[in-house]
């Protein structure tokens, strides 16, 4: 668990530091720049029904939360990051069937520019047809007026340069600001919808019987400890250094671990898997307002069926997290290149040889911990509809999976200023 009088010493520390505090700055203007683009809408669009709308569709509301309220109030960054989240994932995939994009990969930093590059490239093309797709699903709930065909067209353009600006801001927190830019402004986007939520869960119940208020908000806290618990979790992996002598001097002979986090995906799968569970609900949207008998038969069943809440939509959603933890671990943590590194450095874990052996005992002890925390990952994205069932407390914004995102982000902002409060303090102690 995480010691609170050492991290409150640890923000002390990291607000003395220079250049924290101007990383700092940077990055809460960039977000000030996010929320007042939230609040910007699009040409066109009568917010006003809209709000009443996504008030009564579980879909547009788990939606909205996500883009931290930019689609219920319509604004130009309406689709948010997920055109940039979905170009992501698409050249992750192509990396294991497309041997260049693989070496490009693994070609260290100019690789990984490369791969931004052409992640940036693919989001424009995605972005406009989601924007598309988001237009004409919303001129046929009437929510949109009598937009022409050309207005469409330059609401969707407007809507994809609101996502190539907020792609363009979460690069300049990669390099002027604190954490990873993407991940910071969805958790701001989350943050942000919290007390609108929190204030008309508890307005739902003022004047009833509280316990079930009280039962939510106490499963809430402990999901939270719970998320801590095992974003800290590791196995040790315990590793021995041979012995060598080079010039008179003994090297080696120690003894140290390898720790294999539990959940070493962290949020990610969480959030690939969203953008991914909510494509079949947005066709069938479109598909129910079609000329098409058949088409609109199809597209009605779909929703019935894939709602957030249904059977279907919440086993879908826990093995979409589940596949995506099992995919996201291999691109973080390569048996084959952990085991290279420590046989060339000298290293081996007691009992087994350097080499194949290694690989192989690593690739069997991280699928057996990855499980744990695939399991985990997937019970938490579907946490919603069960504590509604239990509580009947219905709160889309205050549950599992937004509060995952939250904890797993400032924990790992946690970590980076622990990291360079250690290295300031190293660098000015010699």
């Amino acid at each position: 668990m995480v010691d609170v009088r050492k991290s409150l010493a640890v923000y002390w520390q990291a607000a003395r530091i220079p250049q924290i505090r101007h990383k700092f700055w940077i990055t809460l203007l960039i977000l000030v720049w996010f929320r007042l683009l939230a609040h910007l809408p699009a040409p066109g669009v009568d917010t006003s029904l809209l709000k009443n709308f996504f008030a009564q569709n579980q879909f547009f509301a788990l939606l909205d939360i996500f883009s931290g309220g930019t689609l219920v109030n319509f604004s130009i960054i309406a689709l948010g990051l997920n055109p940039y989240i979905n170009a992501s994932v698409i050249f992750q995939l192509l990396a294991f069937v497309m041997p260049k994009i693989d070496e490009l990969r693994k070609e260290g930093e100019y690789g990984q520019r490369k791969l931004n590059q052409y992640t940036r490239l693919l989001t424009v093309p995605l972005a406009f047809l989601q924007g598309l797709g988001m237009a004409f699903l919303l001129r046929s709930q009437r929510l949109l007026g009598t937009l022409t065909l050309p207005q469409i067209f330059l609401l969707a353009f407007t809507m994809t340069a609101g996502t190539v600006v907020l792609v363009f801001l979460g690069e300049l927190i990669n390099e002027y600001g604190i954490g990873h830019g993407v991940s910071i402004i969805i958790l701001v986007g989350i943050l942000a919808r919290y007390p609108v939520a929190i204030f008309q869960t508890l307005t739902s119940f003022a004047g009833t019987n509280p316990f079930p208020l009280l039962f939510f908000f106490g499963l809430m806290v402990l999901l939270i400890a719970a998320i801590v618990m095992v974003d800290e979790a590791f196995l040790r992996v315990p590793i021995n250094y041979a012995r060598r002598i080079s010039g008179g001097q003994v090297y080696g002979g120690q003894m140290s671990y390898l720790p294999l986090k539990v959940n070493t995906a962290g949020v990610m799968p969480i959030i690939f898997a969203l953008s991914l569970v909510t494509v079949p609900s947005m066709i069938s949207g479109v598909l129910q307002h079609l000329p098409n008998p058949a088409l609109a038969h199809l597209g009605q069943i779909m929703s019935q069926q894939l709602q957030p809440g249904s059977l279907i939509y919440n086993l879908g959603y826990f093995f979409l997290v589940v596949i995506f933890t099992y995919f996201y671990t291999t691109v973080v943590f390569n048996p084959e290149d952990v085991a290279d590194r420590l046989r060339k450095s000298g290293g081996f874990i007691p009992g087994v040889r350097p080499g194949e052996a290694t690989k192989e005992r690593l690739a069997f002890l991280l699928s057996r911990v990855t499980f744990i925390g695939a399991v985990f990952l997937g019970l938490v994205a579907v946490l919603p509809s069960l504590a509604q069932r239990l509580t009947h407390v219905s709160s889309m914004a205050l549950g599992g999976t937004g509060i995952l995102i939250v904890v797993s982000v400032l924990l790992e902002i946690h970590r980076l200023l622990e990291n360079v409060v250690q290295t300031w303090n190293y660098d000015h102690d010699f």
